[in-house]
């Protein structure tokens, strides 16, 4: 009779709870400091709880938005700056909501490895708890998944879930119509989007990530790692004072796509290129690839990272509402008759 192995565990299968509940530890107090009105329990439980009323709201309706950040995740692993795509993943979730009038409330995230490496998940959920805080959302929880044989060594993937609120009949967009003005809201740069493209043309272009930047200081991939930009509090602030139609935010797709997301059927828009310019990020990877003007627009988001849409007679008081709140905003152009995004001038 042959001996039967014995003594197995589930760290020898590649599963460690022990380094699993290292990182709870670890991050609870990040979390704690994403706490806001509405959170009920902390970190640790099987579900979070939240208090609508708690939070200010009397009949609200509750908005949900998911999203990633796609192959930007590949430079952070190859570089090891893993401190920013936290940002990033808050960002692409909690600038959707924005988008339909909700206040952002609370939010969970996915982190997917195959061996976990303490210290460097904790570097990534630190920068979700920042990228909450900026943002006035609470970290409530999340999923950690050790994985072996689904990640080769050292990769892992991301995933962000945002739950916010609004109340009833308070939903954007509501009141577009021909003659409003766009008001475009500077981009940090690249965000979160484009970035298998991104990816190529820094292989076509012969550099490394630790090449000094061609556009800026620091390295190329720490530039290229730059987070994408919250608009929350700005985008709350100008719906809030009133005259704020739509709010369209710049992801993949790039303007042409994403601005139509925001106007009524019969509805387009008339964009003046020449209203601003290009970031140098963005300057530098249309001359190294060489892109046509409607390619970089249905690509990136030039420059523009999230478009307000407001009533003509409160343009100035909207414009100087979103600055206070630390945004560049540029006027680019109006809304018009006949769907579809026409352009005038070129990205400079």
């Amino acid at each position: 009779m042959t001996d039967r192995p014995t003594g197995l565990t589930y760290a020898d299968a590649g599963v460690d709870i022990d380094a699993g509940n290292a990182l709870v530890e670890r991050i609870k107090p990040a979390a704690a400091s994403t706490k806001r009105a509405g959170v009920m329990d902390g970190l640790g439980g099987f579900g979070a709880l939240f208090d609508l009323k708690a939070a200010g709201y009397n009949d609200p309706v509750l908005v949900a938005a998911t999203d990633g950040v796609g192959t930007k995740l590949r430079i952070a692993i190859d570089t090891g700056i893993l401190s920013t795509v936290g940002i990033d993943l808050v960002a692409m979730c909690v600038n959707d909501l924005v988008c339909q009038g909700a206040e952002p409330l609370f939010f969970l995230d996915y982190f997917a490895t195959g061996k976990l490496d303490v210290a460097e998940a904790a570097e990534v959920v630190e920068g979700i708890a920042e990228g909450c805080r900026l943002s006035n959302s609470a970290l409530v929880g999340g999923e950690t998944a050790e994985m072996p044989g689904m990640y080769a060594k050292g990769d892992f993937d991301l995933a962000g879930f945002s739950v916010g609120a609004m109340e009833r009949g308070a939903m954007l967009p509501n009141g577009v119509a021909a003659g409003d003005v766009l008001l475009g809201l500077a981009s940090s740069g690249v965000h979160s989007n484009g970035y298998s493209l991104v990816r190529r043309i820094v292989e076509n272009s012969g550099l490394q990530w630790d090449s000094p930047s061609p556009f800026g200081e620091g390295t190329l991939g720490a530039a290229l790692l730059a987070p994408t930009k919250l608009y929350v509090r700005s985008g709350l602030a100008a719906y809030r004072a009133g005259g704020l139609h739509a709010l369209a935010h710049i992801t993949g797709g790039g303007l042409t796509e994403n601005l139509p997301r925001a106007l009524p059927d019969g509805l387009g828009a008339d964009i003046d290129l020449g209203a601003w310019t290009l970031p140098p990020v963005l300057e530098w990877l249309v001359d190294q690839a060489g892109l046509s003007q409607s390619e970089m627009l249905k690509t990136f988001n030039c420059g523009i990272g999230m478009i307000a849409v407001v009533a003509p007679d409160r343009a100035d008081a909207l414009q100087a509402i979103l600055e206070e709140h630390g945004e560049t905003a540029h006027r680019i152009g109006t809304v018009s008759s006949g769907e579809g995004v026409r352009y005038t001038g070129r990205l400079a």
